[in-house]
């Protein structure tokens, strides 16, 4: 099972249900242009009713939105998914240097493992045929040495079965690795589908006044999502960037030729097994890259202090101008 191709039908996916979204904007047009009805006549209403001039600036925001409902997969999937691409190559291009490094390291690695029980003659014969079957010509044909060749049987059987075991245990995980990005990434593909196929309509949503914050809400969602990949490829380069320092250094270790390698992998296992519980916190992280709302709310608050600043002034302005008026008003009737 080829997980890349997986990943690949995956996008395949999401480019051929990307043309859906043209479908949902014909309905969206409708929505949104009776938004802008309503959005223009009330923004005109209250400003003749306030006896100000009309701003046409800010009734600008439906037609500029409806623009980009018509042209909605050009327009604003096209201009995000270009921006975003990049960072999705750069942070893939990371992922293959790092794992053609723990590939290459790995071979050494298992190939210095062998050599140095081949330099053992206790455990030589475990891992060569032809140390085993040298050591059974050694033998004669005793009773003793019967036992010692049953017990060289059982032992060379018992180490390619332990051997075995941890063979299908760390294929078992690294399995469970790469089930866990398939399924960020399938997920991830299911909601940049539903994003974009009812884009147009969250669009059209935020012409009506009260709604303007989908549109935020929309994009933030949109590219936080579209960061999973790119979360995932980062936090598995992490890891085996990890792995290729700790094969570097039983690799410097095993060049001693008194060094007895261990073969039991654990801490390979124990990195697989943090991998596949790190993989499901990847919506988390990429919550944090993106938010909306922050600066708004900072204007906000900064304009709500300004006006209380304005009228505390205004009222101890009007305190001390009646003041002075009471003043003045006293000194005449005395005078």
């Amino acid at each position: 099972m080829d997980f890349n191709n997986l990943h690949e039908l995956l996008r395949g996916l999401y480019d051929e249900m990307l043309p859906l979204s043209a479908t949902m904007a014909t309905i969206a047009k409708g929505v949104a242009g009776l938004g802008a009805l309503f959005y223009v006549a009330l923004k005109v209403w209250q400003a003749l009713s306030r006896a100000e001039p009309i701003d046409v600036f800010p009734l600008l925001r439906p037609f500029a939105i409806g623009l980009c409902i018509m042209f909605f997969p050009t327009i604003v999937l096209g201009s995000i998914n270009a921006v975003l691409s990049p960072i999705v190559k750069g942070t893939h291009g990371m992922l293959d240097s790092q794992v053609l490094d723990l590939n290459k390291l790995q071979q050494q690695k298992d190939l210095l493992e062998k050599e140095a029980m081949l330099r053992n003659p206790e455990t030589a014969y475990l891992v060569s045929n032809e140390e085993f079957d040298k050591k059974l010509e050694d033998l004669g044909w005793s009773p003793n040495d019967l036992v010692t060749m049953a017990g060289m049987y059982m032992d060379r059987t018992a180490y390619q079965m332990e051997q075995s075991t941890k063979k299908w245990f760390r294929e078992l995980l690294e399995i469970l690795f790469q089930a866990a990005a398939l399924v960020i990434d399938t997920i991830r593909t299911f909601f940049l589908i539903v994003l974009s196929i009812l884009g147009p309509i969250a669009f059209a949503i935020s012409v009506w006044d009260g709604f303007q914050s989908t549109l935020t809400q929309w994009l933030t969602r949109y590219i936080s999502v579209y960061l999973w990949l790119p979360v995932a490829d980062m936090f598995s380069a992490m890891l085996a960037k990890i792995q290729s320092l700790i094969l570097e250094r039983d690799i410097e270790m095993l060049n001693d030729p008194t060094f007895i390698p261990d073969t039991g992998n654990t801490v390979y296992v124990i990195f697989m097994i943090i991998g596949i519980v790190g993989y499901f916190t990847i919506p988390t992280v990429t919550g944090w890259i993106i938010q909306a709302g922050g600066a708004g709310n900072f204007t906000r608050n900064v304009s709500q202090a300004a006006m209380r600043s304005g009228n505390v002034a205004a009222a101890g302005a009007g305190a001390v101008a009646g003041n002075v008026s009471g003043q003045l008003l006293n000194n005449g009737q005395k005078s």
